[in-house]
């Protein structure tokens, strides 16, 4: 029992990356193909460096002949490849290489990340259209959704940031998209990019308005008071 023991141990592991299970189908690979690269990972962990496939065979279910053509398909197709290398004596030697797949790898877990940033970004500014939409009351003019691409794609506006605009023209009475355009330019001029700088900024400004209010106003008549627009 014991030499059983020792002897499953000898045999070793190999580390995968999960990502090459949750992907291979996406980089147009079959469960075979997989297979058959994954037994290529064991020999290259234990030393064999150019396994050959009567070996690979071996270990599947498909012939020496199907093994050979899927190896040449996977080489054409660059997710192995061929390496000459020579020993310490000046003997040349081919070894596999699978660097090819990791990149491959790599080049789509990049695509990934990227669609779903990009739909994510999609979302955003849907919704964003939506909330201008519902607080204008309408469907917004073709000139409006350009000015609203251009604040995100020209001048880089979050669409928080964007919202948080919408909201401040809002309470101001003021709703219409040149005075949004100008809260915008005036908090991108003040460094403004988050939504408690921008709390912070409002608060400031209400406050100032409203001593200049009270210093103009008769005795009779009330201040103005303060609302913090980022808050419902």
């Amino acid at each position: 029992m014991k030499t059983n023991i020792l002897a499953w141990l000898q045999e070793g592991t190999i580390t995968v990356p999960s990502l090459l299970f949750s992907e291979y189908r996406n980089l147009n690979l079959n469960e075979t193909e997989l297979v058959l690269l994954l037994n290529i990972l064991t020999f290259l962990e234990k030393g064999n460096e150019f396994p050959t496939p009567e070996e690979l065979s071996a270990r599947m279910t498909i012939s020496i002949a199907d093994c050979n053509e899927m190896l040449r398909r996977l080489i054409q197709r660059g997710f192995i490849e061929i390496i000459d290398s020579y020993s310490t004596d000046g003997i040349r030697y081919e070894t596999y290489s699978v660097n090819p797949l990791w990149e491959k790898l790599v080049d789509q877990f990049l695509l990934s990340k990227k669609m779903v940033n990009k739909l994510d970004k999609k979302t955003e500014e849907t919704d964003l259209y939506t909330c201008f939409e519902k607080e204008f009351g309408r469907p917004l003019s073709p000139f409006e959704c350009e000015s609203l691409g251009m604040w995100m794609d020209d001048d880089h506006h979050d669409p928080i940031i964007i919202k948080a605009a919408l909201r401040e023209a809002v309470m101001s009475g003021k709703l219409n998209f040149r005075y949004i355009d100008r809260i915008l330019f005036e908090w991108k001029k003040n460094g403004i990019r988050t939504i408690d700088q921008a709390k912070n900024h409002g608060q400031k400004f209400r406050q100032k308005q409203t001593q200049k209010a009270s210093i103009k106003d008769e005795p009779h008549q009330p201040s103005v008071p303060f609302y913090n627009w980022l808050e419902q």
